[in-house]
This record gives structure tokens, sequence and C-alpha cells, in this order.
């Protein structure tokens, strides 16, 4: 197997189905969530778009990856997912296809960005919204816990952004 140098090199599956080249982000910061419907944490949604709003003309782009995984917190269908984000926190950032980000069938992209970055339990992820910031060129990638708020990742972000 060819090891994958940068998240430019994967693919993923937006929740209308369409395939997205990560590739097209290149030059771009990339805020990459998992996220949940129904968690304690679904708050973050309107933190997440905030980011989005005040940074995507400078080159942010956040994606967020519905995950099911952690206490059945996100048990919809793609559509209902997106829907929800839209109608109850104004989401108009990327969602994408429902995935794993844990064990066997973990979707390549959460493999990459775990086997860069260690959290609490390792390289597993131990809730709803981990989010992972990455750099423009592709290389480096701060975690973040689930328990931290989106706008703390503002000043990473400025920097990411304006280097």
């Amino acid at each position: 197997m060819i090891s994958m140098e940068t998240i430019y090199d994967y693919k993923a599956f937006t929740s209308k189905g369409q395939e997205l080249d990560f590739s097209q982000f290149e030059n771009k910061v990339l805020l990459i969530v998992n996220t949940a419907s129904k968690c304690g944490f679904t708050p973050q949604f309107a933190g997440l778009e905030s980011l989005n709003k005040k940074y995507k003309d400078m080159g942010l782009m956040v994606i967020g990856f519905p995950c099911n995984q952690f206490a059945s917190q996100d048990p919809g269908s793609d559509s209902e997912i997106e829907g929800f984000c839209q109608l109850n926190y104004g989401v108009t950032f990327q969602i994408m296809k429902k995935i794993d980000v844990n064990g066997e069938n973990a979707h390549p992209i959460f493999k990459f960005l775990k086997s860069k970055t260690k959290g609490l339990l390792g390289s597993s992820i131990k809730w709803n919204f981990t989010k992972f910031l990455i750099s423009k060129d592709g290389k480096t990638i701060k975690r973040y816990s689930p328990m931290t708020k989106p706008e703390k990742l503002e000043k990473d972000i400025e920097k990411m952004l304006y280097k």
C-alpha cells in the first residue's frame, strides 16, 4: 500500500452522494470535525458555522463528517442530518456522508488524521466533535478534543491562514 502524504490525497462522499476530491482544497486551511446531531456537543455547530462565515473567504474550509459510533448520537439518514444542521444551526459548510471514525471500517481520512495525531486515547477518537485543523500544505495537523469549543481555535486558524 502506498503511504499517502497529505489530506489532499483523499476523497470522500458528501451527504448528497457526490464524490469530493480533497485535492481541490490545496492551499486552504481545513477544519475537519466528526459531528453528531444528538450529542451534548451538538451546539458546537453554531461555533463551527461562525468560524466558517468569518474565515471562508480567507481560505478556511470547515467539513463535518457525521458519525453514529458514539452512543448512537447521529442515527438519521445523510439528508436528515444535513437538514438538521441547516435548520437548527444555519450550517452552510460542507456536511459529508455519515462514516465511522474508529475501528476496522473507519474512513481513510480519519485513519490518516489519527495516524498523524494522538489524543487522550492514543490514536482513537474519544467522542463526537473531535476537531482536526490542517495547514495549507496538508502536513501540519493539530487535534482538539470534543470539549474544545470552536472559538478557541481562532488563533491557530489565523496562524495557519496567514503563514
